[in-house]
């Protein structure tokens, strides 16, 4: 049977990132996918115009009637934006748990812009972090969540190892693609050890949607029963080759979305 996923997070009209990008993922990497809205973005590929939540009853409305009907088999959680939207969807997914959650703390766009106030970063830290299976923070995103300075190379993601684990989440993804680096390392955090994730840098323009691309890659992989360790390489794989792969598409005059059907088309 084909594993269905579900993809609780913000919309991007452009279609590179957030739930678009999540559902092409979901059916790039052979899942059914499906959505519950949490926030309208007007965005492109230059950047974040504006940010409209959805109201919090309608996004328990949207959780009920997907998990009264579907059985999940991983949920991939971006964009939330308060603390009344993240204790719906905790309370949500703890009466109906489904086998992997993973948490993408979408804070930062790729073009800098802040997605989410004071209220919301601590509403994720606090309520849905624990709740995670694997969170996936970029090195901003990190910054954010431990309240500290970006680290600027290897050592400075090391030393972010105490804090990330303190915060509950039984493992975490720490991406380390905004170093300036030759490579772009990755460091995967679990209850038992670090492990340092190697993959070569792509020379591209085309960024937009990557995390959230990522993260619902994961999420794919996991439902199709792979390990955590084994997810995370494999998703990290393939948006290697999506985003070299990226230049086969002509979308937005800024940072471009990566091929998510590279393998199909």
């Amino acid at each position: 049977m084909i594993p269905n996923t579900l993809t609780i997070a913000g919309s991007d009209p452009s279609g590179g990132a957030g739930i678009q990008a999540d559902l092409k993922t979901f059916s790039a990497l052979q899942t059914y996918g499906a959505s519950v809205i949490t926030a309208l973005t007007a965005q492109n590929t230059r950047g974040v115009t504006g940010v409209h939540p959805v109201p919090t009853d309608f996004i328990a409305a949207q959780l009920e009637a997907v998990l009264d009907d579907i059985h999940i088999d991983a949920v991939k959680i971006g964009m939330v934006a308060d603390r009344d939207v993240a204790n719906t969807i905790r309370k949500a997914l703890e009466r109906r748990r489904p086998r992997w959650i993973v948490l993408d703390p979408v804070m930062v766009a790729k073009s800098g812009d802040i997605l989410v106030d004071a209220a919301g970063i601590k509403a994720v830290r606090e309520v849905l972090v624990p709740l995670a299976d694997l969170i996936t923070p970029n090195l901003p995103e990190a910054a954010v969540l431990l309240d500290c300075p970006v680290p600027h190379d290897r050592a400075g993601m090391q030393a972010l190892v105490p804090g990330l684990r303190a915060l509950g989440a039984r493992s975490v993804l720490l991406k380390g693609g905004h170093l300036q680096d030759e490579a772009c390392p990755d460091l995967l955090i679990t209850e038992e050890a670090i492990h340092w994730l190697e993959g070569p840098r792509i020379a591209t323009s085309r960024l937009h949607g990557t995390g959230c691309t990522l993260s619902s890659a994961i999420t794919a992989r996991l439902a199709q029963g792979d390990s955590l360790a084994g997810a995370v390489a494999a998703a990290k794989t393939w948006l290697t080759r999506a985003l070299a792969e990226g230049h086969h598409l002509d979308v937005g005059q800024g940072q471009g979305p990566v091929h998510h059907f590279h393998a199909w088309w």
